[in-house]
């Protein structure tokens, strides 16, 4: 282990932090470029949060110590996932032997976990309301994800992102073959759902279509900034997962020298913007759904999920 490695590794859990702000903003204003707005600027979420910091905390009366610690794992398990993944190098760092890419998974899902208890401990309506629908949604999603990572973990028959970046940037006949591209698909349509893009979900306070917002309804100030900004980092995450690992694997830093992680920076930044319009664009294309009918993506990323892990058991 040598100092570049640890000052890299910071790095990573750095980026993910000061950079999950700036995704989200960007998000959110191809959604108003797209609906022909104007919207308030790709830096609105960083003074968003610099409001909620500035303001006081008011707790429910009915909240247990739930309510106060889901907010620090959740902060918690999105600054760990980082450390296990290739956010700016293609080669692991010291601690990214931690876990694999399924480790990351169940990390992120702890998280989640907590803050569906902490909206069943507050004994609001709502948050009972987001907290059940967000489990619904959770009993497609999991398995498929699950899924997702054998049939990643069958074609390169490893479970750490590194290999799997070095043998699709490796064999172009993989990377271009019908099983890497059905996990691609699969992926897709899983960070539609993990990042609340899916037209079941609202970010407003609109009863029928709260699930995530529904959860949080209960928390202020600080501790509903850190809510906010650990589903940022989530979503930055998901993004660097199926930018880096799967449709971009290329542009990443194979020696850590400071020109080299620049220039993966920037990289990493250009493959957000074609996810995030690929993403904006298929979200708005679709007409608003029933909230049951939230199983039909979920269940053709299943399907995909399996024929991928099919046609890398006949290959």
């Amino acid at each position: 282990m040598t100092a570049r490695d640890v000052i890299l590794q910071v790095a990573q859990v750095l980026t993910t932090l000061l950079f999950a702000p700036l995704l989200q903003g960007v998000i959110l204003q191809f959604e108003e470029r797209v609906q022909r707005g104007q919207g308030p600027g790709v830096f609105q979420p960083y003074r968003d949060l610099w409001k909620l910091f500035h303001k006081q905390i008011v707790a429910p009366d009915t909240a247990s110590w739930l309510y106060w610690a889901a907010p620090i794992v959740a902060f918690t398990t999105t600054l760990t996932v980082p450390i296990l993944i290739p956010v700016l190098t293609n080669y692991p760092l010291p601690l990214s032997d931690m876990g694999d890419i399924l480790g990351g998974g169940l990390i992120l899902t702890l998280g989640s976990f907590m803050i569906t208890l902490a909206g069943l401990d507050t004994r609001s309506a709502y948050g009972g309301i987001g907290s059940s629908r967000a489990v619904m949604v959770t009993i497609l999603a999991e398995p498929t994800l699950i899924l997702v990572f054998v049939g990643i973990t069958l074609l390169a028959k490893a479970m750490l992102p590194f290999v799997v970046n070095h043998l699709l940037v490796a064999e172009p006949s993989i990377y271009w073959g019908p099983t890497h591209l059905l996990l691609v698909a699969a992926f897709f349509i899983l960070i539609l759902v993990e990042t609340d893009r899916l037209p079941i979900h609202s970010s407003t306070h609109i009863e029928v279509y709260m699930i995530d917002e529904a959860r949080i309804l209960e928390y202020s100030g600080p501790m509903l900034a850190i809510l906010r900004w650990a589903s940022m980092m989530k979503q930055f995450i998901l993004y660097t997962i199926f930018s880096n690992v799967l449709l971009f694997p290329w542009a990443l830093s194979y020696r850590g020298t400071p020109l080299g992680v620049v220039g993966s920076l920037i990289a990493l930044l250009g493959k957000f913007l074609v996810v995030a319009c690929a993403v904006v664009a298929v979200e708005t294309s679709q007409s608003r759904l029933r909230f049951y009918r939230y199983q039909e993506p979920l269940a053709a990323s299943f399907l995909l999920a399996i024929l991928a892990i099919v046609g890398a058991q006949l290959s």
